[in-house]
Parts: C-alpha cells; structure tokens; sequence
C-alpha cells in the first residue's frame, strides 16, 4: 500500500529474523519494488543484497562497517548509515556511505528540531553534503518541521504501519512533502 500511495524508497527490516526468512520476503519485496519502480535498501544483511537484487544496504552503528560493506559490494550499491550525532556522520562520510539515516527525532534518545538544525549546520560548516534522512517516531504532522531543519528526507514505518489506511497517508504525506520542496 505505501508503494501504491507513492512511496519511492523501501527498507526491509528483519532485525532477528533467520536469513532463510529474510530472503523469501526480500524476494517479494524486490518484485514489489522493481512494479512501482521504488529502491530497495535491505537493512544489515550485507550477504544477501545481491542475492536480492537490492539496491543497496542500510548498516546500524553496530553493523557490518560502512568501509568494510563498501568492499565487499562496490561502488555500485547503495551504502547508508546510521547516525546520532555529528561525529557519526563524518564516520559514515570517511567510510564511503551514501546517505545518512538521521535520529532518532522523537524516540530515545530525542534529536528533536533542534538537533537536527545543529547537527545540519555543522555538516554545511564542515563541507560534507551526504543527503541526510530523520529517522525515528516521525509522523505526518513533523513532516514540515523537520524538513525546515536541513535534512534531505524523511523515513517512516510507524505512521504508515499504524495508519487506519496506509495508502492515503503515504499519499497524504507524499503531498505534504511535494507542497515544501515547490
């Protein structure tokens, strides 16, 4: 529903799940993905995103390193990284990602508004232009705020997963971002 309501950039998550079960629900969502023209960014599992046909791999603090994934797949996949503060972007940087996953704004511990804006600010001062995506309890309502802040995007699950129809919000949210970026 989130493909069919815009969504251009999909994460599979399976943090626990045994590798077997990652890959038969990869396998869907690659499909699913590659219908409504959308990335597919595996979280963690560096082994599997050829495998997949993938677009790339999203990587924790506690991850596989981004130097290290960057090795083993190349230039010619995706590599994000997580971050929660400043130093960690310019690790993720250093080692080669290409985007940043942002947070967390609302869960712990908070980045909020603020910190997004000075964490945004010290890249621009620090020359590093990584697009940069909030990460963590952003709902529809934060959209406009925390895009004011600098940062490039937004990633969800939980606004969509819990919406009472997910291709409306996705569609709802997709034009709250079309209307700040015009």
């Amino acid at each position: 529903m989130a493909l069919e309501g815009g969504c251009r950039w999909v994460q599979l998550r399976m943090k626990d799940a045994p590798a077997e079960e990652v890959l038969r629900i990869g396998r869907e969502i690659e499909k699913l993905c590659r219908e409504y023209g959308a990335k597919f960014i595996l979280d963690d599992h560096v082994e599997l995103v050829r495998e997949l046909n993938a677009d790339g791999v999203h990587l924790g603090k506690l991850d596989t390193p981004v130097a290290e994934a960057r090795r083993i797949l190349g230039p010619e996949y995706l590599i994000g990284a997580t971050a929660n503060t400043f130093e960690d972007i310019e690790r993720g940087a250093g080692q080669g990602a290409d985007y940043i996953g942002l947070g967390p704004f609302r869960l712990s511990p908070v980045l909020g508004l603020e910190g997004y804006r000075t964490i945004m600010e010290r890249c621009r001062n620090a020359g590093i232009a990584l697009p940069v995506v909030a990460i963590g309890g952003i709902t529809a309502a934060d959209v406009e705020d925390i895009l004011a802040t600098g940062v490039t995007g937004i990633a969800l699950s939980g606004a969509l997963l819990q919406a009472e129809n997910t291709l409306e919000e996705t569609q709802r949210i997709i034009k709250i971002i079309n209307r700040i970026k015009q």
